[in-house]
């Protein structure tokens, strides 16, 4: 959501509202309309999808949008107006899933998440992690080791993964942890993507200090947004590295069947192709951030469509 309707969205059900708890249907329509304004992956998705984890999907992806937006939407002045840091609304959200798995929601996104919750069977955890992620990007802007900024990826990234597994009926914990590569990976090559617009936008910097210190990237380089030898060659390294995440869950893609198989091989494909996308401009993303296109989708998809078994 941008700032400005996510704060009529904040008013209107945060915890300084008084509305009413919806019902069911009114509450699953809400997250129906918001995930279909707000989704930013392939739009082909859907097509591969079993209609009938549909809204189970929209319910958990509304779950993610807001506490992504409580955290990193919050303008000062809307915290002001409500007395809550973003913090303590995180506070307050995950509060609110402990009342959903209690079996007490309040929040149309919580209506809509018990029965998904129950009918597939996911645990609290990975609510817990995600909130936990959240949290951490209001105290940390800089990761000094790679293990630190995979910590991160494990509470911030891996829990998505984890939770498509539970909705489509197929986790286990050995698929998990292959999952958690893709997961992995696909949160580094977003990182690398956007190494520009994260520091001039948010002041955060993931990559991690021992490495640029490694290729002899100094912290006044970076603050300079230098597109020097040295940074083309820390770049190199950590593209390389997320490559090998995103590989890592291969295994996962080979046990898996039919539509969650394309899905999942689709967004390790569009992982893949981004890092590609950093080696073609030189690795120069101080000044390009390298996007899919139109064009990428389809071959994306096709690829996908046609992987061999």
């Amino acid at each position: 959501m941008s700032a400005y309707s996510f704060k009529h969205e904040l008013l209107k059900w945060g915890p300084t509202a008084n509305a009413p708890v919806p019902d069911r249907d009114t509450s699953q329509d809400y997250c129906r309309k918001l995930t279909r304004a707000h989704y930013e992956n392939f739009p082909v998705v859907s097509w591969l999808l079993p209609r009938k984890w549909h809204q189970h999907f929209y319910n958990v992806y509304a779950w993610c949008r807001w506490a992504d937006d409580l955290g990193d939407e919050v303008p000062p002045e809307l915290a002001e107006q409500i007395g809550l840091s973003p913090t303590e609304l995180l506070d307050w959200w995950e509060a609110e899933t402990g009342r959903c798995y209690a079996g007490e929601p309040t929040h149309p996104v919580t209506v809509a998440l018990q029965p998904t919750i129950r009918q597939c069977g996911i645990p609290q955890q990975p609510f817990l992690d995600l909130v936990s992620a959240f949290k951490q990007d209001q105290i940390v802007t800089e990761y000094e080791t790679w293990e630190q900024l995979l910590d991160y990826c494990r509470r911030s990234a891996d829990p998505v993964g984890r939770l498509v597994l539970y909705v489509c009926d197929a986790f286990t914990e050995e698929r998990a942890l292959w999952s958690d590569q893709i997961c992995s990976g696909l949160q580094v090559t977003n990182f690398w993507q956007d190494v520009g617009r994260d520091y001039r936008e948010k002041g955060r910097i993931y990559l991690p200090e021992e490495d640029r210190k490694q290729f002899g990237y100094s912290r006044e380089a970076f603050e300079e947004q230098r597109e020097d030898e040295a940074f083309r060659e820390l770049m190199q390294f950590e593209v390389n590295r997320a490559r090998e995440l995103l590989l890592g869950g291969n295994p996962l893609i080979n046990d898996l069947n039919g539509r969650l198989k394309k899905e999942i091989h689709l967004f390790q494909l569009g992982g893949l192709r981004i890092l590609e996308k950093i080696e073609h401009i030189d690795y120069q993303v101080w000044t390009t951030r390298p996007k899919l296109t139109r064009t990428d989708i389809p071959l994306l998809f096709w690829r996908t469509l046609f992987r061999s078994h």
